[in-house]
This record gives C-alpha cells, sequence and structure tokens, in this order.
C-alpha cells in the first residue's frame, strides 16, 4: 500500500476525498496523516515536515517513473468533477484491450491524471472480456 507525501496536506486531502471520492478510514496528527480508499483500492498521504523534502531532494512533480492504477466503476463521474474543480487529464480517455491467454482478451478504459504533488494516477474501468476469432 503507497503512502505518499504530500505538500499541503489539507489541498491533497481534499483533491482525494472531494474530488475523487476516497473515503477517509482514520487520521492522525502531527504530522497530518491520512488513511484512504476508494472501490478496493487503499492508500496514505502524509505532510512533509519542515526540511524533509530537502533532505529526500523530493522535486515536483513527485513519484516520478510510476503510477497508481485504481480501479472505478465511474469513470465519467470522475472525468467530470476533475473538470468542474479545474483538474486537468493528463491523458484523457483510452481504451485497450490486452491478451490474456489463448483466444481471449481483457478490455479497459482509462484516464491518467496528477494529484497536486504530481503523483500520477491511473483510473481504470473495466470493459470485460472477449473471445478472439480463431
Amino acid at each position: 500500500m503507497p503512502e505518499l507525501y504530500v505538500t499541503d496536506f489539507n489541498k491533497s486531502f481534499n483533491f482525494y476525498t472531494e474530488i475523487l471520492g476516497f473515503t477517509l478510514e482514520y487520521e492522525r496528527k502531527n504530522p497530518s496523516f491520512a488513511f484512504l480508499s476508494y472501490n478496493g483500492t487503499q492508500l496514505m498521504i502524509q505532510e512533509l515536515v519542515l526540511g524533509e523534502k530537502e533532505e529526500m531532494k523530493l522535486e515536483h512533480p513527485f513519484g516520478r517513473g510510476m503510477n497508481f492504477e485504481i480501479n472505478t466503476s465511474h469513470l465519467s463521474t470522475l472525468i467530470q468533477s476533475l473538470k468542474e474543480h479545474g483538474y486537468p487529464l493528463t491523458r484523457d480517455i483510452t481504451g485497450s484491450w490486452r491478451n490474456i491467454g489463448k483466444n481471449k482478451e481483457h478490455g479497459s478504459k482509462e484516464i491518467l491524471v496528477n494529484d497536486p504533488d504530481g503523483y500520477l494516477l491511473r483510473f481504470s474501468e473495466d470493459l470485460g472480456e472477449r473471445s478472439l476469432g480463431g
């Protein structure tokens, strides 16, 4: 389960809970910390303590080179909420089918969005399976 350092806890907490619809499972203070969940996905956010960003040499965007896949059944609702709150999509909705065995594919449609600290989130909606001819 990832724990993401954030530079502005309130802004990140609002992004995950109010805009994306994550549920707060529990929180702690000093430093600010929240355990969040969304449709089976769990993650934690913790505010950086003064000096940690510089000590760890963290630069925006955080988490370069990785993305976090989060399953959803409401991709269009997420897109609408992000647009209403002024968060642009990093990559608009795309669909893909991947081979999962002999004569079978699994499909999904997905978007990419960066959180306030630049962590890349990939929301994926299941399109099911289909058989290939042959």
